[in-house]
């Protein structure tokens, strides 16, 4: 099977850990490339290559403010991802309500005591 190429949707973007990263950072408010190449530790050609590919799948937006470009997270972008792992809320509540059950039994075995 052939995969995907990394620029056809947000799973495959965000497969990428520095791409994430820079989603973590934009979380935060718009930033110049400048900013996210420094944070991140990674050359500015770099972080314009990963902001490339997170506009393309609609995760990130740009607008100029003078001679400078802003990056800002596009949130919306994220929507087929969140309702994926939401698949998974039945899994995590049931284990949760395993893991208050455990609780609850140790406190009463400890009071007991």
């Amino acid at each position: 099977m052939a995969r995907a190429a990394t620029t056809s949707d947000a799973f495959n973007a965000i497969a990428e850990p520095q791409r994430r990263d820079i989603l973590a950072l934009l979380r935060a408010g718009e930033r110049p490339v400048t900013d996210l190449a420094q944070e991140l530790g990674m050359s500015q050609p770099g972080a314009s290559k990963h902001l490339r590919v997170l506009r393309e799948v609609g995760l990130v937006r740009v607008r100029g403010v003078g001679k400078q470009r802003l990056y800002g997270l596009d949130a919306r972008g994220l929507r087929p991802v969140h309702e994926w792992v939401g698949g998974f809320e039945r899994f995590w509540n049931e284990s949760f309500d395993r893991l208050d059950t455990y609780v609850q039994d140790l406190k009463q075995t400890r009071q007991e005591e």
